[in-house]
């Protein structure tokens, strides 16, 4: 009865936050964000209703001439971002065809087409078996849904998690498509299920830890934004470049 309660508290977090945004009535067509102006297509997720996007994006290393992996990139924000900031080569990922081409519009859009790539994935599935990053992030769905649960739109993929399944495939792939030297990201926020991640990175054999954090207060409770690394359990991290420079 625990579980299914969680569960049921859980979808309904889930489905206000997909109603949020999905209401195309009050989502202006371009929005403001870094200091730079986006578009926004219709049932992509929806950027100035949370703080997570400026806050990742700022926070995230982009060291000059490198690759980054943008998992479930919506409209392309930290993707574009990492090109205009250091990254030569930038993979954007989504399993949203509406997320995709929005991507790319945003990348026309800020003059770095040519370095963003942007494909429609289930999690890494498009990518080739050779592909590698410098830096690998994804700002996850963290509102765990129950093994049962269908998806009917979209916007929903960028909210609820069913069985924390992305979240499971993210820890296990995510390591192997590093370069030597790589770093993986993980943007969490304090509805997400800390606990199963905690056993995702034990059995993979890596540590989480805390770069930074941010939390705000919305109308039915307080949520910490958190940017968490995942490294190989028992070694240091001998990259030098911090997150924000």
């Amino acid at each position: 009865m625990a579980q299914r309660t969680t569960h049921s508290n859980n979808l309904d977090v889930g489905f206000s936050e997909t109603a949020k945004h999905e209401d195309t009535t009050e989502q202006p067509m371009e929005f403001e964000l870094l200091g730079l102006r986006w578009d926004l297509h219709p049932g992509v997720f929806a950027p100035f209703h949370s703080p997570s996007t400026e806050a990742y994006s700022s926070w995230l290393p982009y060291p000059e001439g490198s690759s980054l992996l943008e998992m479930g990139c919506g409209a392309g924000v930290t993707a574009v971002y990492g090109a205009l900031n250091g990254c030569r080569r930038v993979t954007a990922l989504d399993i949203s065809t509406a997320a995709v081409e929005n991507t790319r519009r945003n990348a026309a859009r800020h003059g770095v087409a040519n370095r963003v790539r942007a494909m429609e994935s289930d999690m890494f599935s498009a990518l080739s078996p050779e592909d590698r990053f410098d830096v690998i992030f994804w700002n996850s769905n963290a509102v765990e849904a129950p093994e049962d649960f269908t998806y009917t739109r979209d916007i929903e993929w960028s909210i609820l998690d069913r069985g924390y399944a992305s979240h499971r495939t993210y820890f296990r792939e995510g390591p192997g498509r590093l370069t030597e030297g790589g770093r993986l990201f993980l943007g969490f926020n304090s509805r997400g299920n800390r606990a199963l991640i905690d056993g995702f990175a034990e059995e993979e054999g890596l540590r989480i830890k805390e770069i930074n954090s941010a939390s705000r207060t919305f109308e039915d409770r307080t949520v910490e934004f958190r940017l968490l690394e995942l490294v190989k359990a028992g070694t240091a991290n001998t990259v030098s470049t911090a997150p924000g420079s």
